[in-house]
């Protein structure tokens, strides 16, 4: 078994709710995205990202508008629809669960470790 498999496919599931986070917070221009996902150090390039935007609008998650650039040409802001608001919000929840899941197996085997 692989274990750089399995951490690709965890980055990957949480991706989707670690943007939809960020856009959560207002309007955000892509590369905004990419610098905060950079930050957290969840790296991912453009040719992740833009599909996975397109796909969120396509869902009616997202929406977006233009605006004018003072550096270029006008640049794309993403921002969440009442639908993407509802389903960040389960997602949300979902995460709280996972995480607990995952908190209470660690300190069982970590606990049960400490006694060998």
């Amino acid at each position: 078994m692989n274990a750089e498999n399995t951490k690709v496919q965890m980055r990957k599931g949480i991706l989707e709710y670690c943007i939809l986070s960020i856009i959560a917070r207002g309007e955000v221009y892509a590369s905004d995205i990419l610098d905060t996902l950079k930050d957290a150090r969840l790296i991912v390039v453009e040719g992740t990202l833009y599909p996975m935007l397109t796909r969120l609008k396509n869902s009616g998650l997202l929406s977006y508008e233009w605006r004018e650039s003072v550096s270029g040409p006008p640049r794309k802001y993403y921002l969440l629809t009442p639908e993407g608001k509802a389903f960040l919000q389960d997602l949300d929840q979902t995460w709280e669960d996972l995480v607990y899941a995952v908190n209470v197996t660690i300190t069982k085997r970590e606990n049960n470790n400490s006694h060998e």
